[in-house]
């Protein structure tokens, strides 16, 4: 067990890390662009809309770790 328990810190640890936010909106822009390919929305664009979802969730997430 104790196994196991190490195993799902670890993961827990390396995907989520310090910033819980960071985690959460790359998970929101991959179910969207995820969403989107399902959808038959696809094309050269769609890789780096995806990209700058991304970036900007990532200065998002500072900001607010900034700001408070």
């Amino acid at each position: 067990m104790g196994f196991i328990r190490g195993f799902a810190q670890f993961w827990y640890d390396f995907i989520i890390g310090d910033d819980w936010k960071i985690a959460a909106a790359v998970l929101t822009v991959l179910v969207v662009g995820g969403a989107c390919v399902l959808a038959g929305v696809t094309g050269l664009w769609l890789a780096p809309v995806l990209a700058v979802g991304i970036a900007l969730a990532f200065v998002a997430a500072l900001l607010i770790d900034v700001r408070s």
